[in-house]
């Protein structure tokens, strides 16, 4: 049975940890994907990589409360927002899906940054 909704999570909440696991999820087939890919992926797959993970636990430490989640949630931002920008530049399909669901975890894990 999956978590319907975490109690102490807001809307925001919610969302950015919806956010966060799409982020992770995405990149971890990004990653893989890339490494298929050949020459010249190595930055696009160290930043999935950086983001899957990065992304993952910041959803964790919202789902337990964390105090520190704020801070988490900035440099989560920021590895997605490079992470996209890299992606962007490629042609495959999973670097276009990256660079296309990305945005969105930038956006909400700002917001809860700022909070």
């Amino acid at each position: 049975m999956a978590v319907q909704r975490i109690e102490h999570a807001d809307d925001h909440m919610q969302e950015c940890i919806d956010n966060c696991l799409e982020a992770a999820q995405v990149c971890e087939w990004c990653a893989d994907a890339c490494a298929e890919e050949g020459e010249g992926m190595a930055r696009c797959i160290r930043l999935c990589r950086d983001v899957a993970d990065i992304a993952s636990l910041h959803a964790r430490w919202m789902a337990r409360d964390s105090s520190y989640h704020e801070e988490l949630g900035e440099l989560c931002a920021d590895i997605c927002e490079a992470c996209a920008e890299e992606c962007a530049q490629h042609d495959h399909d999973h670097c276009q899906a990256c660079a296309e669901i990305l945005p969105d975890c930038v956006e909400s894990c700002r917001e809860m940054a700022s909070t």
